[in-house]
């Protein structure tokens, strides 16, 4: 299993299953929180057209181009469903935050051979390696 860090130092492409509008939601910090350390964040959610005018997109069959990694912050119950998704669009990594994970979706990620990181906070793996660079 690829550990956080490396996959943060060298992947550059990420969906964002989950995106919100709602700047009090987790989700709605990752996405900032990627494209400030200067990823190219695809965020996904049906409902929204846009996210602070960053384009939105209804699902993975959309996105311009194919993520290296999906994130996926929802309830664990819909992140189960997603992880077929990801499997079926033949990207390789899935990434279930603290929150959004259960035995059943690393499961169904597993079976489908993808690789899977688990409740390990994106954000919090970012911040940490920022702090060992200034050291």
């Amino acid at each position: 299993m690829a550990q956080p860090e490396e996959i943060l130092k060298t992947k550059k492409t990420f969906a964002l299953i989950g995106a919100s509008q709602d700047m009090l939601k987790y989700s709605y910090e990752l996405l900032f929180t990627l494209l400030d350390a200067g990823y190219t964040v695809y965020p996904i959610n049906p409902r929204y057209e846009n996210i602070d005018h960053i384009r939105c997109y209804p699902s993975l069959a959309e996105l311009p181009q194919k993520p290296e990694v999906v994130i996926i912050t929802l309830a664990p119950k819909n992140a189960e469903a997603m992880v077929e998704s990801v499997a079926q669009h033949g990207v390789p990594t899935v990434w279930l935050p603290p929150g959004s994970w259960s035995d059943e979706a690393i499961a169904k990620a597993r079976a489908a051979g993808l690789e899977v990181l688990f409740n390990v906070c994106p954000i919090g793996t970012l911040r940490k390696m920022k702090e060992e660079k200034t050291m």
